[in-house]
């Protein structure tokens, strides 16, 4: 009986002290979660890109190269040039970063690529006639063209419509509103960015001032002398980057034959 009595006491000791330690302990500290740190996706390539030409094609208006420098590779979109020859040495003009661009007219889809406003010659310039060189015309640094004197194309019918020279007047009043403009096709690229490109004279405006020719994105499909009617929003002053800047422009537009 006695013994019993000592063995009682001895575990109620034991079960006082684990209490207290218990009681006393302080949870181990979890270890701290090492956080990815997260960059904001380029948007703009900082300084000329230059390299080792390793492959070049031409399709809707770009040409495409691949230059090749200290082992990486960077893939530059720039307006059609007329020859870009492999194993040649160029430069171009930093421009605007597209991370997994499709070309539908090449179906090929890019990891990366800079559209650039173009070359850039000896002593840092944009190449001669490149748009990064040239003043912004009112249709696009990146390609105008060249007017059809033998184009004569009325105004489509409805309050919202006007004629190319129009448009550019009334510009400021016009922007972010929906218009619609008739012309001749003289240009269309597919696939770029994204979007189908359109441009249409109606022989209207001054080739000078470049307010002869009108550009729309869309997703329809022209052909180079269809006469179109092209209605979407207009927009004032847009700037895509990579010398890509049009004082007029519609956009998300409607072309219809």
């Amino acid at each position: 009986m006695k013994r019993t009595g000592i063995m009682m006491i001895v575990l109620i000791m034991m079960i006082s002290t684990g209490a207290a330690f218990a009681a006393n302990e302080k949870p181990a500290s979890e270890p701290a979660v090492k956080k990815p740190s997260i960059k904001p996706m380029q948007e703009e390539s900082s300084g000329n890109i230059s390299g080792k030409v390793v492959e070049t094609m031409n399709a809707g208006g770009y040409t495409y190269v691949c230059v090749e420098k200290n082992g990486k590779k960077t893939w530059v979109a720039v307006p059609e040039m007329k020859k870009v020859t492999v194993g040649s040495k160029m430069s171009f003009q930093p421009g605007s970063v597209m991370p997994n661009f499709t070309s539908k007219t090449l179906n090929r889809t890019f990891d990366s690529i800079v559209f650039s406003g173009g070359p850039v010659a000896a002593g840092g310039q944009a190449a001669p006639g490149m748009p990064g060189g040239d003043p912004t015309y009112a249709g696009s640094k990146a390609s105008v063209a060249a007017p059809d004197k033998d184009i004569k194309v009325e105004k489509p019918a409805g309050d919202n419509a006007y004629t190319i020279s129009e448009a550019y007047a009334k510009s400021t009043a016009l922007n972010k509103k929906q218009v619609a403009v008739k012309g001749k096709v003289v240009k269309f690229s597919q696939g770029i960015m994204g979007k189908n490109w359109v441009h249409i004279q109606d022989g209207s405006g001054d080739q000078q001032k470049g307010t002869h020719d009108l550009v729309a994105t869309t997703q329809d499909t022209a052909a180079v002398g269809d006469i179109v009617t092209v209605t979407g929003t207009f927009a004032k002053d847009k700037d895509f980057g990579a010398g890509y800047s049009y004082k007029a422009i519609i956009e998300d537009a409607k072309v219809q034959k």
